[in-house]
């Protein structure tokens, strides 16, 4: 009689473990970095943390290179509900809600820290939670260090982007910077952007160091100018709809799992990007320049004038962000 309640009680035992398994719910995230960008590697931790924080009730699969779809298509996959989650990054997040204007305005940090302080404070979770009735949430920032111009000469002032073809992402504020400068702003997709600078359909690009390495522009652009202009961090997000549909402890879990992986990913950063710009000199002849950053800065000055009168609320997302400034 014991024997057969014991198994009885085991047979229960199985089919109560097979049947949590069965409903684990398996988030799909989209991003374009390679498998081996900090970015992918910060997702992968998050993921992790996230089966380990539900007991394996809620799982994350991060694709990488795009696989389903560049960041705009990722955009609107996630806001219809018909993808789980997507990394961006706030230049391009813009033209989807205007908080992240104001994180994209050049020069607006001060250093390192104050960007950090402003992503992990309460303007940064104000940003995030702002696109709630616009299909999708912020999660966590990934930062992505300061973006200079790369070409294949100098940009030691405005005067040397005088008409050079410089890519942009798909934001107002990235091509009224350039513009600003005396640049032509062409917008394409980083995917393109290897084949666009080898071919000479733009002369330029801007972006972080680690672009030099992790998508070898360093073998078609071999002077990277450091004025340091913007420092637009990644932004990893959820669809309104598939959040709303998550119990609360795993709404709780995954946003615990997000901030720890976005406190890491910012530890490894910038060893990531001293490798990458040591491996961009030495196996890739790329030159790395000093700028005198004031004429750059005089010369975009009219966007914080214009960014506030456009709108009050990225007026005061300004006057925020600056109050934090040590």
């Amino acid at each position: 009689m014991e024997m057969r309640i014991c198994a009885g009680a085991l047979a229960g035992a199985a089919l109560l473990l097979a049947g949590g398994a069965a409903d684990a719910r398996t988030l799909k995230l989209n991003h374009n970095n390679p498998t081996d960008h900090p970015v992918h590697i910060a997702a992968e931790d998050m993921a992790k943390r996230v089966n380990e924080l539900t007991n394996g009730a809620l799982k994350i699969r991060v694709y990488a290179n795009a696989q389903l779809g560049t960041q705009r298509e990722s955009m609107e996959l996630m806001q219809n509900g018909s993808l789980d989650m997507a990394r961006s990054n706030a230049s391009e997040l813009e033209a989807f809600e205007e908080s992240y204007s104001a994180l994209n305005l050049p020069f607006i940090f001060a250093n390192e820290q104050h960007y950090y302080d402003v992503l992990s404070g309460e303007v940064g979770d104000d940003i995030l939670m702002a696109s709630r009735d616009k299909g999708f949430i912020g999660l966590a920032y990934y930062v992505e260090g300061a973006r200079s111009f790369y070409a294949n000469k100098e940009i030691r002032s405005p005067d040397d982007l005088k008409g050079m073809k410089i890519r942009v992402q798909p934001s107002p504020t990235a091509i009224r910077m350039v513009e600003l400068l005396g640049g032509t702003p062409t917008p394409i997709a980083y995917g393109e952007l290897y084949s666009a600078l080898q071919l000479g359909v733009v002369d330029g690009a801007e972006n972080n160091p680690l672009a030099l390495t992790s998508a070898r522009h360093g073998e078609v652009a071999k002077v990277y100018s450091n004025n340091e202009h913007t420092m637009i961090p990644s932004v990893v997000m959820i669809s309104t709809r598939v959040w709303d549909k998550l119990p609360e402890d795993q709404q709780k879990a995954l946003k615990q799992a997000a901030r720890e992986s976005m406190d890491k990913h910012r530890e490894s950063w910038n060893d990531q990007v001293a490798k990458g710009i040591e491996k961009a000199k030495a196996e890739m002849g790329v030159r790395f320049i000093e700028v005198d950053k004031a004429p750059f800065i005089d010369a975009v000055k009219p966007m914080y004038d214009e960014a506030a009168a456009k709108s009050p609320r990225t007026a005061d997302l300004i006057t925020r962000i600056r109050a934090l400034a040590k």
